[in-house]
């Protein structure tokens, strides 16, 4: 069975160590499509071209990658897919999924597999030399930003979308030392990675380096001065929260809560609005991100002080309780796990006159109705946990509970008579024609 091809790490002559996998074609052509140099500018970037390998191949990035034999029947190869930046990528045709390939691409299915450059192995070169040639210390920033200019920047950030992971954290890495080394570009770049997210939420909702991009502004808010200005919220409120909506979003979740997480270390009276936000982008057909949502809520709400609690707990707790009466097992239990947080406890505890009427009756219509039994033996803790609390407000609300069932059942009695009455009512009238006449 052949092997899947292994992404190369670098390049040495052939027959040095032990045997390298060929590479996927004989010749490969990485090519570059950048946007209309600015006005000012009379640079260009050529093209750039990977010969066929014949006295030196790439060295396999994995131990566990071997040459496929000779004997071996030839797997036809997939097509070339071409991205956003102009350049081909090679996919291997093996049919399994290697670990981790759901977080290489921001834009693309959980399910698929990473595409590595055949030309890695050069450009790995070229992206060290650039990095080393940023972060040397004898190299002057009023000078050097004459060069590392506007139009250098945003064809650098254009290259982010690339689907070879390596060449994403390549990327990263020499954004954020020149965010860091040229003070007077911090702006632009805050602006222009502000515009590639506004392209992927409400337009394409394609792309491969959110992640990298969040995974550099981590450390860019982490920076900021206190207090924080206007332009930094409303990064938060326009760029931060609607990057929730994407059904994408578990590929960049980790980065983009450390995100928010930041924000709030920053200013604790962000979380009201924070939480607010979350709730307008909730998904409603979507398990498995319902179960995210949750996660980053219950990280949220560990940095929420009492006052930002108030702002918004009602509508939280009514969505909270919804995900609890969830037919969908893992969003219940995962509603129901954060009563295992003690900082929450502590919020709802002083906050119970507003917050068990809410709960409560979500918590009973589990116990009877729900099919799962690790949800049914979660609800019961909790209303355990809850009867502690407050046996005199939490019998109370079962009261209420009930009464409400009640008037409910006797709603749809009423209800079923009167379509019943209705129903003799028309079968003693006359039909005329095709229609039957109802007379009052």
């Amino acid at each position: 069975m052949a092997t899947r091809y292994s992404a190369p790490a670098a390049c040495r002559p052939a027959g040095a160590g032990a045997a390298a996998p060929p590479p996927p074609s004989s010749a490969c052509r990485r090519r570059s499509s950048p946007p209309a140099s600015s006005p000012g500018s009379s640079r260009s970037w050529p093209s750039r071209t990977c010969p066929a390998p014949s006295a030196t191949t790439c060295s396999s990035a994995s131990s566990a990658s071997a040459a496929p034999s000779s004997t071996s029947p030839t797997r036809p190869r997939a097509p070339p897919r071409r991205t956003s930046s102009g350049r081909r990528c090679w996919i291997s045709s093996t049919s399994s999924t290697p670990s981790g390939a759901g977080s290489s691409s921001g834009g693309e299915g959980d399910e698929d597999e990473p595409m590595f450059d055949p030309a890695w192995c050069h450009l790995q070169l070229v992206y060290e030399l650039l990095l080393k040639f940023i972060g040397s210390n004898s190299l002057d920033a009023k000078i050097g930003k004459k060069y590392f200019d506007h139009s250098f920047i945003v064809r650098l950030l254009n290259l982010l979308d690339s689907e070879d992971p390596r060449e994403r954290d390549s990327l990263k890495t020499i954004l954020h030392r020149i965010y860091g080394k040229f003070m007077v570009h911090r702006p632009f770049i805050r602006k222009a990675v502000s515009n590639i997210f506004y392209h992927f939420v409400f337009e394409t909702q394609r792309h491969n380096g959110i992640a990298e991009l969040l995974e550099v502004f981590g450390s860019v808010i982490s920076g900021f001065a206190l207090p924080l200005k206007e332009e930094h919220k409303i990064f938060l409120w326009r760029v931060l929260i609607p990057l929730h909506k994407p059904k994408s979003v578990g590929v960049y979740l980790q980065q983009l809560t450390y995100c928010v997480t930041q924000f709030l270390e920053k200013d604790p009276k962000l979380a009201g609005s924070i939480i607010i936000g979350l709730l307008r982008y909730w998904p409603v057909t979507n398990s498995q991100k319902e179960v995210m949502f949750l996660s980053e809520i219950e990280e949220i709400l560990e940095a929420t002080s009492m006052v930002e609690f108030q702002k918004c707990m009602v509508p939280l707790f009514r969505r909270i309780a919804q995900c609890i009466n969830s037919s969908h097992f893992q969003v219940a239990e995962r509603a129901l796990f954060m009563w295992n947080n003690d900082h929450i406890i502590s919020l709802v505890a002083q906050n119970r006159q507003v917050i068990m009427p809410i709960i409560v009756p979500a918590l009973e219509q589990n116990g009877q109705n729900h099919w799962n039994h690790a949800v049914l033996n979660l609800t019961a803790n909790v209303m355990k946990m809850f009867s502690e609390m407050d046996e005199e407000l939490f019998s109370a609300c079962l009261t209420k509970c009930k009464e409400d069932e009640e008037n409910q059942a006797s709603l749809e009695e009423k209800r079923r008579l009167k379509w019943a009455k209705l129903e003799s009512a028309a079968a003693l009238q006359p039909v005329t024609g095709h229609t039957a006449v109802l007379v009052g």
